[in-house]
């Protein structure tokens, strides 16, 4: 193992113990404050594990670390959730993207003003890894020009530990990116709410929609308020229309009304045709823009529309097959084709004749007991949703079903950490 690691770099690798099975993949790294002028040390490696559950790794018990993995010398693991103690910090929650001040190497000149981008440690002699120097971007004071990066040596550095209103975002956001929005949510209930918040406030419409989709509904409902109703309007539009009627729907009537009007006409119609349903049954639970194709349409054509990168695989993995208009309430609803079938089709065939149309649909009142019993019984993954004058209106997937079918604070990691400790 070489004796200094970047930690920045060790972010998203995967964890293996000494049998090459995977534990999970790094998070973060711990932070020791120690007392007089020593540098801080790092005491181990947070990883994320299965359920999202994040663990500490003392640093001791790694016999490599490199560009791929780092890999322990043990597979007895402490599984209780990692909480930080008093005289700790996470290096890239707390420490990366800290305004600082650089001193000259050689006390000549003026001080510099920096961006932390990265945090360097090294094994000393007393075998304890400790930060020795950081990567820091010049900090130049303008928008059109990023400075360049250079290394500094830890005793250069100046207020590194200290007020959190020095930090900014943009190399936290960069290690976040490279997450799915399910381990963004996670990593994001982690953080202090204002810095949650912040992050949250930095990204991009489409990414804070999937994100805000996979966490629980107080977290989604608080960070949604520290938007300007307008920015609230343009990420709900981006949301997908049922996971954005479940969101208003923890909100007072007011507020729902408001954001509903700031919303585009054609994006908030399905969310308000949504939350007329009843709660618990399949008009209140199904997406209203599942692949809906008219009977002409080729299998070469269904194949690239189910090849779209931004579908859900689970909303990808059949098309539904209705008349004219083809937007919910559609023409006559015919049937459905699941994609292995299209696979299995000439191109230029058309999947008004490969419809299965053998498994009635489900009503908008449909209860969710008899949709998961229905889905069990034919071994389904989604079911149209059709009105009484046999218009397709949505449908139910699977995942739908397990959203709603589980606890409502399921996604909340803290309700459920000692219980799930207790199994283990």
């Amino acid at each position: 193992m070489g004796t200094r690691v970047y930690l920045a770099r060790l972010a998203g690798l995967p964890v293996f113990d000494p049998n090459g099975d995977r534990v999970g993949r790094v998070r973060d790294a711990v932070v020791r404050l120690r007392t007089t002028n020593r540098p801080p040390q790092i005491v181990g490696l947070v990883a994320e594990m299965a359920l999202r559950r994040r663990i500490f790794l003392p640093i001791g018990r790694f016999t490599s670390m490199d560009a791929e993995s780092v890999v322990l010398s043990t597979g007895t693991l402490n599984l209780r959730r990692f909480e930080k103690r008093p005289n700790e910090l996470l290096a890239l929650e707390d420490l990366l993207d800290r305004r600082v001040t650089v001193v000259p190497e050689h006390g000549d000149g003026p001080d510099h003003i920096g961006i932390v981008v990265d945090i360097g440690m090294e094994l000393n002699r007393n075998t304890e890894w400790i930060i020795t120097r950081l990567a820091v971007r010049e900090h130049t004071g303008r928008l059109a020009r990023r400075g360049h990066v250079y290394q500094a040596e830890y005793n250069r550095i100046r207020g590194l530990v200290g007020p959190t209103d020095t930090q900014g975002t943009s190399n936290l956001l960069a290690l976040l990116d490279q997450m799915r929005p399910a381990d963004m949510a996670n990593a994001l209930q982690d953080l202090p709410d204002a810095r949650r918040n912040e992050i949250a406030a930095a990204l991009s419409d489409r990414k804070l929609a999937d994100v805000l989709e996979e966490l629980p509904e107080h977290d989604q409902v608080e960070i949604l308020a520290r938007l300007d109703r307008e920015r609230a309007a343009d990420v709900l539009e981006r949301m997908d229309p049922d996971d954005a009627a479940d969101l208003l729907a923890e909100l007072p009537k007011s507020e729902q009304a408001v954001l509903l009007d700031l919303m585009e006409p054609e994006e908030a119609a399905p969310v308000r045709q949504l939350m007329n349903y009843r709660p618990g049954t399949a008009g209140s639970v199904m997406t209203s823009e599942p692949v809906i194709l008219t009977p002409d349409t080729t299998v070469a054509e269904a194949l690239a529309r189910i090849r779209e990168p931004e579908l859900h695989p689970v909303v990808a993995a059949q098309v539904f097959v209705a008349r004219a208009p083809s937007a919910t309430p559609t023409g006559k609803y015919l049937g459905m084709v699941h994609f292995q079938r299209l696979l299995r089709e000439p191109p230029s065939s058309i999947v008004g004749g490969l419809v299965d149309s053998g498994i009635d649909p489900l009503r908008p009142e449909t209860t969710l007991l008899e949709i998961t019993r229905r889905m069990a019984t034919y071994d389904l993954i989604a079911m149209p949703v059709v009105d009484s004058a046999h218009r397709l209106l949505g449908a139910v997937t699977v995942d739908d079903v397990l959203d709603h079918s589980l606890p409502r604070d399921w996604r909340d990691r803290d309700a459920h950490d000692d219980e799930l400790a207790d199994q283990t």
